[in-house]
């Protein structure tokens, strides 16, 4: 595969040949435009990524503690939702 060291190479050595000295900033300014931009979306996504992943793990631990909770008060959370346990939870803190 290709590294982009050697593309930039590449595409230097072609716009000195074929476009003049001219372009070559021109041709810098727009690779960097697109590197900063391709970095800038890796970002958003590893960003998108790692919330997702909290937001998982906090709904994981929602659930751990309910189930944990109805453990405790004698209630069986097998086979239940979480809506389910809450609510036999809520009637068995009433009585």
């Amino acid at each position: 595969m290709i590294s982009i060291e050697e593309i930039l190479i590449i595409v230097v050595v072609a716009a000195i040949l074929f476009g003049g000295s001219k372009k070559i900033p021109e041709l810098a300014r727009s690779i960097g435009r697109a590197t900063g931009e391709f970095r800038r979306g890796q970002m958003e996504i590893q960003r998108e990524i790692e919330n997702a992943t909290r937001a998982g793990a906090a709904t994981q631990t929602v659930n751990v503690n309910v189930v944990e909770a109805a453990r405790n008060l004698g209630i069986n959370p097998e086979g239940k939702s979480e809506e389910e346990l809450k609510r036999e939870i809520a009637e068995k803190i009433k009585n």
